[in-house]
Order: C-alpha cells, then structure tokens, then sequence
C-alpha cells in the first residue's frame, strides 16, 4: 500500500502527542496516512506490550490510518546501525510515503535522538539504486521533525483546531500510560494528573502563533520552495499577529 504520509516514533505513543493531527487532518482529507512504531514500550513503567499494541491499534483507528506496524526494535536500545537503517529502508520503499514525519534529534530520551538519525539516514538510502532490497528505490519529499524542544521555532506549524478532539481521543486510548485512579502502578511524567493539559498547553502556543486555537508545530531541515506564491498565499491563512 502506498502512503502519502508516514510518521515513525520511537515508541507506541509518541506520534499522537505530537503529530496525532496533523495525521487525523490529512486523512480526513482523503491522504493515505500510517504510523511505524519503532518499539512495543516493554521498558515502559507502566503497561505491557500487548496491552500497548491493542491502545495503538485503537489510536490508529480513531486518526483514520490506514497503517500501523511495529518493527520490533528492543526498548532502550534503538541504535543506528547498517541492518537497522536497512530495515527502515525497506519500510520506505514499501510504503513510499511522500512525507515522513519523525522526532527531532535533540531529546533526553536516547530512543528518540537515534530514531530520528536512523529515520533521517533511511530516507536517503532508500533513493540509493546500489542499495539491494528487491524493491524500487524511493526518497521522501519531506521529512518533518516533531517534538521540538523549548528553544527551538517550528518552521512548519498545521492548524488541527477542528481535529484537536480527535487528537486528545487518539491520545486517550494509550490509557496504562496515563492517570487513572484505578492504577496501581508508579506513577510517571505521562500519568500525571496534569499532563495531558500540558500536551495542550503546547498546541495551544503553536496555534496562537498563527491566529488559531490549536497547531501542531514541525522543524524542516533546508529552505522549502514554493512553486506558485499566490497559490501558496491563497491556500494560507492570513498572519495574525498580537
């Protein structure tokens, strides 16, 4: 199946927290939309990887994807290797997606910064003819990194305001992750009472920084052209400054 966008994260739900509307909105625009979770999350405090699998299949239902695959990569331990970026490889070649979304490269957590190189690193090879998988050579368009740190502008930001509750239901579905009175397992920095009002929090600043009530916000690596600027003006809102 070919996708039109592909977002990989390191971990079951990493890409709803972040870029979860951006997929909802572009699949209700008829885009083929997928996710490729990197690892089950079996060093996770919280859940276990069946349990985990069966939230993530329930998250990809409700953002309309038409994919979601694990690789199987062993938690805490993604590393950048050559069969690692080959299997990622043939991941994009077998879905040749044009967009690729994925972490930004600076995080505390290890599994994120090399996701985001191996992905990175994999979306050139896979456009290598030389490099042998027994499928088409393809390269995305556009790698779109997510989950920027605080000091760091999105030079992409998507409105999701009319997807922002489909966003919060997708995120919702990772529920041994998040606080429930009935748990008794430790607490974390997910399952905090506060945090998904946090999550918003963040959207919120994005939106606001293009006049709207929710957005979520990406970094591109290079410039991006644009091939017809009055297209481009009439296909964007206006910038509202406070």
């Amino acid at each position: 199946m070919k996708l039109d966008i592909l977002a990989f994260g390191a971990h079951p739900d990493d890409v709803e927290l972040f870029a979860g509307g951006t997929l909802a909105k572009a699949a209700a625009a008829g885009y083929a939309a997928g996710v490729v979770d990197m690892t089950r999350g079996e060093l996770g405090t919280r859940g276990t990887p069946r349990r985990r699998a069966a939230e993530a299949t329930e998250a990809a239902r409700l953002l309309g994807l038409r994919v979601r695959e694990n690789l199987g990569f062993p938690d805490g331990s993604v590393f950048v290797s050559p069969p690692a970026r080959l299997r990622v490889v043939r991941v994009i070649r077998k879905y040749r997606p044009e967009v690729v979304l994925v972490h930004y490269w600076e995080d505390r957590h290890p599994d994120h910064v090399y996701t985001s190189t191996l992905v990175t690193e994999a979306a050139h090879h896979a456009g290598l003819g030389k490099i042998r998988t027994g499928q088409e050579r393809h390269r995305p368009n556009l790698i779109l990194y997510y989950k920027l740190p605080s000091h760091v502008a999105p030079t992409v930001v998507v409105d999701i305001s009319p997807f922002a509750s489909r966003k919060r239901q997708a995120i919702e579905a990772h529920r041994s992750q998040l606080f429930s009175t009935s748990s008794g397992e430790p607490e974390t920095y997910l399952s905090r009472p506060d945090f998904l009002e946090r999550v918003d929090a963040v959207h919120a600043h994005y939106g606001a920084l293009i006049g709207k009530s929710r957005a979520e916000g990406f970094f591109v690596r290079g410039a991006v052209e644009i091939h017809d600027v009055v297209e481009f003006a009439r296909s964007s809102s206006p910038l509202r400054r406070l």
